[in-house]
């Protein structure tokens, strides 16, 4: 059975850092495009960046240069460094694990990881 637990979400205040991790059980992490989403208050879940299966990075363009994808794949996790957060950063923050096409879209994945809540205050 494939899990993913997601936890380093927090109250932030503006400018400031967190680092979210994605640990899997039940499935190699990095067989398969492994991504983050997020989802605001009334907001839809959207993209925010992905490893594909064979290793390249995908960032939206409103995380570009703040957010940093890493892995360990001793440890079967996948890191999201947060940095220069803004009040429109704030959103349940979703991993999700999932085949091979289809990197940015939420359909593409089978796995998903409970969420952790990130507030960025102002």
């Amino acid at each position: 059975q494939v899990q993913l637990v997601e936890s380093g979400g927090g109250l932030v205040q503006v400018g400031g850092s967190l680092r979210l991790a994605c640990a899997g059980s039940g499935r190699t992490l990095s067989d398969y495009n492994m991504a983050w989403f997020r989802q605001g208050p009334g907001k839809e879940r959207e993209f925010v960046s992905a490893f594909s299966w064979d290793g390249i990075t995908f960032d939206t363009d409103f995380v570009k240069g703040r957010f940093t994808l890493s892995r360990d794949k001793a440890k079967n996790t996948v890191y999201l460094q947060m940095n220069s957060l803004k009040p429109e950063d704030t959103a349940v923050y979703y991993c999700a694990s999932g085949g091979r096409v289809g990197v940015t879209r939420a359909v593409s994945y089978d796995y998903w990881g409970q969420g952790t809540q990130v507030t960025v205050s102002s």
